[in-house]
Parts: structure tokens; sequence; C-alpha cells
């Protein structure tokens, strides 16, 4: 189920960032270890984690995820093990938030995507995804929330 969705602008927002290049199979892989990984780093550095965790996607493809797991920091993270500065930009963005298990965030965007084609809106090639309530909060997937966001083109 979608949720509010509308057109926002974004400021920078500095992350601590772990880039991937895999298999969409190989997701659920990564996910956990990368997280944990993030986390562990941004806590020794006392940087973070100043909000959720998330998902920036770079390229999209339907067989390749080119991503970075990511937590928003209040200074830039120095480099360590996988671990690497990087932002989010300053963007117009379309953002709706899902409420529902991870497994039906491919449905969410279709729809997602749907509504902006509708409202005459073009998204750009990359978006990010904000894990607001995930597993952290309990084991009802269906409570989950999962903040979509799609830079749009000028």
């Amino acid at each position: 189920m979608l949720e509010n969705p509308h057109i926002t602008q974004t400021d920078v927002q500095l992350t601590a960032a772990i880039r991937l290049t895999i298999k969409r199979e190989e997701i659920r892989n990564v996910m956990g270890p990368g997280i944990t990984e993030l986390m562990t780093t941004v806590a020794v550095q006392g940087i973070g984690p100043a909000g959720p965790w998330l998902t920036h996607h770079l390229r999209m493809d339907p067989e390749i995820f080119d991503f970075e797991i990511c937590v928003p920091v209040t200074a830039a993270v120095t480099p360590v093990g996988r671990v690497a500065p990087s932002q989010l930009p300053a963007a117009r963005v379309a953002r709706a938030i899902y409420i529902g298990p991870y497994e039906g965030l491919s449905d969410a965007w279709r729809e997602f995507d749907e509504w902006m084609q509708a409202n005459g809106h073009v998204g750009g090639s990359e978006l990010w995804e904000v894990y607001v309530a995930g597993p952290e909060t309990g084991p009802d997937s269906s409570k989950f929330r999962t903040e979509l966001n799609h830079p749009l083109e000028s």
C-alpha cells in the first residue's frame, strides 16, 4: 500500500556507504552484513547513525543492483574497510511511503511510477529507499514502512 505520494525538495545528506554491484538474487545475502558494518563504523567514529538506514540505487537494471547501502551521518566518515563517504543529492523528488513487507517493494515502485506518470513527473536515473520501520520494530512485516524517493528530471 502506498501512502501520500507527493513532490518535495531534499537537502544534501551525508552518508556512510558500502557500494555493491550484485545480481538481484544476492540482495538478501549482503544486506545484513553491510548494515552491521556501517552501523559499527559510524558508532565507533561517533558520527551516527543520524537517521534510518537506506539504499541508494545508482543504476537501474532488472537483473543487476548497482547501489549503496547507506546510513546518514553528521560528518564525513573516515574510510574503513568497505565503508566510504557518500551523500544523497539535494533534489526535487517524488516521495511516498510504502507500508508492507520488503517482498512487495517491486509492486510498490510500479504503482509509484504509475502515479508519477499520471501526474506528469519524469524520474531520473537513480532512486533511494529509506527503511523507516523494519524487522527491528517487530516481526509483523505488514507494518514495515519504506520511504520511496525518486529524483525528478528538470
